[in-house]
């Protein structure tokens, strides 16, 4: 069954406001910033496809992006950095993240829909859901938003720093990405505190 308005519905009623979903990207990478989006959809304007991020094509995503941009009430997106990952932990960057993409929507949500079973600390109140991107429309959106903006900025730092293969991969674990690591050495991109990174950087020292 695809996502719906459902639980967007239910909570604007008993919050008395407008509702926005969330969902990051890039958690688990490592290279790159972590993500994330919120959207506020116009129930009388959703543009059809809207899913999971991870069940679309790339071009699907590309497409859907423009439209939920285009037909949203609002939709904001936020990163939080390689170095602020390093220093708050992947968990607190992401609702850094999470925090920055809701304090760019043009409409300021009562309530927001987040995906998974952590409650983060955002500036309206938090709902989570389960598998949220998959049920919730307006988490699914976020989910597209968030994915999309890491992508081409992972493509960027494709072009920043060559030969590690981000355009393709994105910064996660792939034979192409760990052979370069290899070769090269991690390079600013790259997420210092993360075990297999630290393991390279600390063989390098000895």
């Amino acid at each position: 069954m695809p996502p719906t308005l459902s639980l967007e519905t239910t909570l604007s009623i008993t919050v008395g406001g407008p509702v926005c979903g969330v969902d990051e990207a890039g958690r688990g990478p490592w290279a790159g910033p972590v993500s994330a989006a919120a959207v506020i959809l116009n129930p009388d304007d959703i543009p059809v496809g809207i899913d999971d991020s991870k069940a679309l094509t790339h071009a699907r995503r590309e497409a859907l992006e423009s439209e939920i941009k285009a037909r949203a009430v609002a939709w904001g997106v936020g990163f939080a950095s390689v170095e602020e990952i390093a220093d708050l932990n992947i968990l607190h960057a992401t609702g850094l993240a999470m925090c920055r993409a809701i304090e760019a929507l043009s409409v300021q949500p009562v309530a927001a829909l987040v995906d998974g079973n952590y409650r983060f600390k955002l500036p309206c109140d938090v709902q989570t859901v389960v598998k949220g991107d998959s049920l919730s429309l307006s988490i699914a959106a976020a989910s597209i938003l968030a994915k999309t903006a890491r992508d081409r900025l992972m493509v960027e730092l494709d072009q920043e720093y060559p030969g590690y293969g981000f355009a393709s991969h994105k910064g996660y674990n792939a034979p192409i990405h760990s052979a370069a690591l290899l070769t090269l050495g991690p390079c600013p991109a790259h997420r210092r505190s993360w075990s297999p990174i630290r393991a390279l950087l600390e063989a390098a020292d000895a």
